[in-house]
């Protein structure tokens, strides 16, 4: 005997959901849909996902990415605007190292993601020594 599970949904979706379906049931033909309505929308596409949310509330999925995407994201410390810091507000959740093998010249790859895009910096035959007053003088911004 299999047992259907229903999806569990969380109380602010489902209170999203009843005010666009009371909106809805009132509306003029064709109508935009309000902008506070927009809004919470935005906040549970960044909370469940957009695919989530748009289901759940019926919105057209290009429409409430759109939306997602160019809405600002306000962080802990600052407001960021952009579609990309949105994306990278998170930590890295895993970086590797490689150590390198016995008897090959030393090497290091060094790649950042920034605001303002990606760098990749490859390091091939530098003492450990070199790489390290190079790494002090970025990161201290002496260069």
């Amino acid at each position: 005997m299999s047992l259907l599970k229903t999806p569990v949904v969380p109380v602010k979706m489902e209170q999203a959901r009843q005010q666009l379906e009371r909106w809805r049931s009132t509306r003029a033909h064709r109508s935009p849909i309000p902008e506070p309505l927009w809004a919470a929308a935005v906040q549970l596409a960044r909370q469940h996902g957009i695919f989530a949310t748009a289901r759940a509330l019926r919105l057209d999925y290009t429409r409430l990415k759109a939306r997602v995407e160019s809405a600002p994201f306000k962080s802990r410390t600052s407001v960021v605007h952009s579609k990309r810091a949105f994306r990278r507000a998170a930590p890295p959740s895993f970086v590797e190292l490689i150590a390198p093998r016995p008897g090959s010249a030393p090497e290091c790859r060094v790649e950042l993601e920034g605001p303002r895009g990606r760098m990749r910096i490859e390091f091939k035959g530098m003492a450990m020594a070199e790489l390290v007053a190079l790494s002090r003088a970025l990161w201290d911004g002496a260069a």
